[in-house]
């Protein structure tokens, strides 16, 4: 049977410099399953650490965790990469890692990037700088993505910086998209006529949280699913099946 679930595909964690100490992988579980977010992506920069934390954190709620990750390619783009499995997100996880700069993080500068547990218990603080770009362009990035069986999704193309079409000026035919996203500046229904190099590309909005009330007032879709997967998802973004997004 066909029902409505609400979606945030694009979350960080405390792994991401950026991100809020509130936001642990529990912490953010908790918030979604008090405010009605069915589903929800762990996406941080360049990483997947705290990914199995929120999976576990999710174990015993209504919540779906998809691990996820926020790449930023050569060309400074970027990319939202979904997947259904962690044996995918592992081998993700290895392709990053070998186009990832090595460079050394600047906490007083970027931010620390904390893994934790289920429990938001510190692990240990990931030493390798996540703010900077991979060796690898997003051609090669989509492309391994679509190897993985994965989503790959412009990450909000209405920006003016970190934007494929602002970086680019357009989607070059090599690179293959799921969708794109769009921020709080632009409504996804104007997109495609605000932004002409979209194309046909669906369209969806995500929080892009890095705060909890990032996570709570920000954009989510709504997906029409058989059950919250991300092969339904690839279907909605398809329109196929009575699979559909509304945004």
């Amino acid at each position: 049977m066909i029902r409505s679930y609400v979606a945030d595909l694009h979350v960080h964690s405390v792994l991401s410099p950026c991100a809020a100490v509130e936001m642990t992988p529990r912490n953010i579980v908790r918030h979604a399953a008090e405010y009605g977010v069915n589903i929800i992506a762990i996406t941080d920069h360049n990483a997947c650490d705290n990914v199995t934390a929120a999976l576990e954190a999710a174990s015993d709620s209504d919540v779906t965790v998809l691990p996820g990750m926020e790449v930023e390619t050569k060309e400074e783009i970027h990319l939202v990469v979904l997947f259904e499995k962690m044996r995918q997100m592992k081998e993700w996880e290895r392709f990053v890692e070998a186009h990832r700069s090595g460079r050394l993080n600047d906490e007083k500068r970027f931010g620390a990037q904390f893994v934790v547990d289920a429990g938001d218990n510190l692990l240990r603080v990931k030493e390798e700088m996540l703010l900077t770009p991979l060796t690898a362009g997003v051609a090669e990035v989509s492309a391994q993505a679509a190897a993985l069986e994965g989503l790959c999704i412009a990450s909000h193309v209405d920006r003016p910086v970190y934007s494929l079409i602002n970086q680019l000026g357009f989607i070059p035919p090599d690179v293959i998209l799921d969708a794109v996203e769009v921020s709080r500046r632009v409504k996804p229904q104007e997109a495609a006529r605000l932004i002409p190099a979209i194309g046909g590309l669906p369209v969806i909005t995500a929080s892009d949280a890095h705060t909890i009330d990032d996570f709570i007032d920000g954009p989510k879709i709504t997906l029409f699913l058989e059950k919250p997967s991300l092969a339904e998802i690839r279907q909605a973004l398809r329109n196929q099946n009575q699979r559909k997004v509304v945004v």
